[in-house]
């Protein structure tokens, strides 16, 4: 793999700088993330919210353009924006020059991870300096990532890493529901002795803040139970009562419109009724089979915590649809979309 030297203009009128320059990284070249970055970038729409800078490789973005037969061009441009801002044109910052055989379809490969690796370094740049005010990223593999030597089990923890974060929380939206984790990928034997009322208590926290700045300036947020029927006395587990419970109570205590423990089983019809703005569960599938049930196409995942706004498709790599166009591009916008909103209601401070 060789490194680009990419050419071109580098400035923006005063009317392009209103709208927010979001960083978009190109994902794992083997999978979907051109084709669906290609779909969404066609919608003139997405160009009146944001300014799109997609972080990439150009042989695999013209290849996802032949793919999917949509009218656009390719222009690269050195620094973070062109000077006009045209109909039908992707605007590339290209980082890696790939050879066909590091990006075939479906097969990930120590290249592939290492140029994921760099878009992901870029974009994380670009917003801590102010120069973009958020990033949306497409999915990587975990597999390639390591491989190129990058240990890493994903997005969130290299991001955490290039920012100095310590506490970063998951957080899927839709337009009808918003769950976060206090677990995330953990087997489910050791999700109750993850619980604890610290864990607990700085997802709430996080939480909060989060939504606060972003979402809505008073969040009103459920807190799910670990058991059923929120441990039932005691005779389903007592997580509830020594940890959840104070946990709440420690949250309310600084102002944070918290309330729970509640039952998995019935608090979902309420949240998603409009009675709280965000739940915050216990581990992965509790929140994310009713998020995926309302938003499988186009949920995002949102990294909370992060001196950043990081926005994602709530998907992987979908090898099996790589190189077919078949791929939904309808996550890859609403986390173009939700990067826009966030970065209008308070972009994130630059640091560094």
């Amino acid at each position: 793999m060789t490194q680009a030297k990419p050419s071109g203009k580098n400035s923006f009128r005063g009317a392009d700088m209103e709208r927010p320059l979001i960083a978009v990284t190109m994902g794992d070249p083997s999978g979907v993330g051109p084709e669906i970055i290609v779909q969404a970038l066609a919608d003139p729409e997405l160009n009146r919210l944001c300014r799109p800078l997609v972080l990439g490789d150009r042989g695999a973005l013209e290849r996802a353009l032949a793919i999917t037969k949509l009218p656009l061009t390719l222009e690269t441009v050195q620094e973070t924006g062109p000077l006009r801002r045209e109909p039908g044109v992707v605007y590339l910052r290209e980082l890696t020059r790939l050879a066909s055989e590091e990006m075939t379809f479906g097969s990930p490969s120590a290249a592939g991870g290492d140029a994921a690796y760099r878009y992901i370094c870029e974009a994380a740049q670009l917003c801590l300096s102010g120069a973009a005010k958020a990033m949306a990223t497409a999915p990587i593999n975990k597999e390639a990532l390591n491989r190129a030597g990058h240990h890493f089990p994903g997005h969130t923890e290299l991001l955490a890493q290039l920012t100095g974060t310590d506490q970063v929380v998951m957080m899927l939206a839709g337009e009808r529901l918003r769950v976060t984790l206090v677990t995330i990928h953990e087997a489910l034997a050791q999700v109750p002795a993850l619980v604890t009322r610290e864990r607990v208590l700085e997802t709430i926290r996080i939480t909060d803040r989060a939504l606060a700045r972003y979402f809505c300036p008073a969040p009103r947020l459920a807190v799910l139970a670990l058991n059923p029927h929120c441990g039932e006395g005691g005779l389903f587990g007592d997580e509830e009562r020594t940890v959840i419970a104070p946990a709440i109570a420690a949250a309310r205590a600084e102002g944070i419109d918290a309330v729970g423990p509640l039952s998995a089983d019935t608090l979902f019809h309420f949240a998603v009724s409009g009675g709280y703005d965000a739940v915050v569960c216990m581990y992965h599938d509790q929140g994310l089979i009713p998020l995926k049930l309302l938003h499988f196409d186009d949920g995002v995942n949102v990294t909370l915590g992060l001196p950043i706004i990081r926005t994602s498709v709530d998907h992987g790599t979908a090898y099996d649809l790589a190189g077919t166009g078949k791929a939904s591009a309808q996550s890859m916008k609403a986390a173009l979309v939700m990067a826009a909103q966030m970065a209008a209601m308070g972009a994130a401070p630059a640091r560094g």
